[in-house]
């Protein structure tokens, strides 16, 4: 049995002062075979802990039915670490940000139309209380006080930004504590205007999320809380990376003199120290005047790249952390390298029009329904409707659409709609004969900050209006791309429009350990990539990030195949395999 307790503006381990120095790593967004690898590396750098978020929507992924397998086995990370003598800060909140889609919220959730979430919405807590009556059992035995290494556990994430509904976060704390919690829990939030008051819970240590004026963050929460440890949970190190945006980057000399700054007074969390990606459609986005989905790379210019290796940053945070504790000498388990560079040539291709009836079920309803409403999650909804010409012009309209539509007659694009410009009219040229009218949707990742995310339904929430009728019947062709169509014949085109395109290369792999390699996306448009079935995330054209990484565990011995979902009609015929990413505009 061990202890980590508050002791008025000291942490005690086991009764001694304990220097908090962790960093941020999320099991779910590393391959399960290089956690070890990440963690020794954690290590390396002279942490003593490991600190993750819990998403909530990979770990109930439909109402009742709970995965904790895999690259979601929590429970094994957290003993993992334990067995390389790190220790553990858990965040299983409800909500966690994270920039993951829906800020980890369960998307089920929305189904209920007057949902209304971080809030004591009956919907909400009941969702809640479920979730926690499987989650929470199986973290409480890791914690300390039961020979365990998870020293604390976060209530919510960052409340102080969304509200200051006191009842709802005593709900939460006592929905740890009731189920069987004993190890200090603590608030997290930005130490500006009212979020750290707005955030607080009677009783609980508050600590700040900030990347630079660490003194002066600090005098702010202890003149909320005199006679408590001071602690950074999030020191912003680095950032993330909207699609169309610029690629941020933290020089490294001024994020070490922050850290210095911030371990002079107090204790740290990395945030993050490793980021790794958003493998899928797990990547969120987030909304400041105008919806900015987020890339498929969480690097976040951390200590550790999106692969793994070390970093400039990564040696000046060492330099910095050596003054205030032993760095130990780390042997790294794990050998990864990179592949050499290749080039791939497409083998097949079809084009998705071609195919849409024969891999998807047709739906048709009277109107146009959201993916929430048809049990979908994420990934593309196509809408269908005929349409006839008359004397009149004929003019799309599409309410309360998102995020992304392509809209297409008889199989040619005439328009495109994102969310700042969803509500402008489509004029369709017609003539008197009977058309068909494609409009493809694609949820480009639900908000994960702020208020917008109750309003995150996505596909045709609304309407589709043909001159301002609403217009049926409407066919649902469902794609939600968590793992590549069947396609039985493939019929190679070359035109302007969506398609799948086949690609396989054959790799004699290393006894010695994994290799990893990048996929250049440089001439494509936008669309996912899939590598022997698995979902590695978007590509975009308009970039900053224009490779995707693929992790060696995800390539097979022998024959490897790739199949590229591409929505714009912008493709090439050979895919670049190459040893580095390449980011920025």
């Amino acid at each position: 049995m061990g202890s980590f307790t508050i002791k008025k503006e000291n942490f005690l381990l086991d009764k001694e002062q304990f220097k908090l120095i962790s960093g941020g790593m999320h099991y779910f967004r590393i391959p399960r075979q290089y956690w070890r690898d990440r963690l020794e590396k954690l290590k390396m750098m002279g942490c003593n802990t490991v600190e993750t978020y819990i998403p909530w929507n990979l770990h109930e992924p439909s109402p009742g039915v709970f995965d904790f397998s895999g690259n979601q086995d929590v429970i094994s990370f957290v003993k993992l670490a334990q067995e390389l003598s790190l220790y553990v800060i858990l965040r299983p909140t409800p909500y966690i940000c994270g920039e993951f889609e829906f800020g980890g919220l369960p998307w089920w959730l929305l189904k209920d139309r007057t949902m209304r979430i971080r809030s004591t919405h009956e919907g909400f807590l009941k969702a809640v209380d479920r979730y926690y009556d499987k989650l929470i059992p199986l973290l409480a035995e890791l914690q300390i006080s039961r020979k365990g290494p998870v020293l604390a556990f976060q209530i919510e994430n960052e409340y102080g930004y969304y509200g200051n509904d006191k009842e709802y976060l005593e709900f939460l704390s006592h929905g740890l504590t009731g189920r069987g919690i004993d190890v200090p829990l603590f608030t997290s939030d930005g130490p500006w205007g009212k979020h750290l008051e707005y955030g607080m819970v009677p009783g609980v240590l508050q600590t700040a999320n900030f990347g630079s004026n660490g003194a002066n963050h600090f005098r702010k929460l202890k003149a909320l809380q005199p006679d408590k440890p001071l602690v950074c949970m999030e020191f912003w190190m680095g950032w993330f990376d909207a699609w169309g945006d610029e690629h941020h980057t933290r020089d490294a000399a001024d994020a070490a003199e922050t850290l210095d700054e911030i371990l002079r007074e107090g204790h740290v969390n990395l945030y993050m120290f490793h980021g790794g990606t958003n493998f899928g459609f797990t990547s969120g986005a987030n909304y400041y005047g105008e919806y900015k989905p987020d890339v498929t790379s969480y690097d976040y210019d951390a200590p550790l790249s999106e692969n793994g290796e070390l970093t400039e940053k990564f040696h000046a945070f060492k330099s910095v952390i050596g003054k205030y504790t032993k760095i130990p000498r780390i042997n790294l388990s794990e050998k990864i390298s990179i592949l050499p560079p290749r080039e791939i040539n497409v083998i097949k291709r079809s084009a998705l029009y071609s195919q849409l009836d024969k891999i998807c079920m047709e739906l048709e309803r009277g109107r146009a329904y959201s993916m929430e409403d048809l049990d979908q999650g994420y990934g593309y909804i196509n809408y269908r409707i005929d349409v006839q010409g008359s004397d009149r012009e004929t003019m799309l309209s599409l309410d309360r659409c998102a995020d992304r539509a392509l809209i297409f007659l008889d199989n040619e694009l005439i328009a495109e709609r994102e969310t700042a410009n969803m509500n402008v009219d489509v004029k369709l040229e017609l003539d008197e004969s009977n058309h068909r009218l494609d409009i493809l949707v694609e949820n480009q990742g639900r908000v994960n900050f702020g208020h917008k995310m109750n309003s995150q339904r996505k596909g045709i929430d609304g309407a589709l209006l043909i001159n301002g009728c609403e217009t049926g019947p409407v066919c649902h062709f469902q794609l939600p791309m968590d793992s590549p169509p069947s396609i039985g014949t493939w019929d190679d085109f070359d035109s302007k429009e969506p398609g799948f395109h086949y690609f396989e290369f054959e790799l004699s792999l290393s006894e010695e350990g994994y290799c990893d390699t990048f996929f250049n996306m440089d001439g494509w448009g936008k669309g996912v990539v899939f590598v022997n079935g698995r979902n590695i995330g978007r590509f975009w054209d308009v970039g900053p990030q224009k490779t995707l990484y693929v992790p060696g565990p995800f390539l097979n011995e022998g024959k490897n195949e790739i199949i590229v979902f591409e929505t714009e009609g912008k493709y090439q015929r050979t895919i670049s395999m190459i040893d580095k990413p390449i980011i920025g505009l």
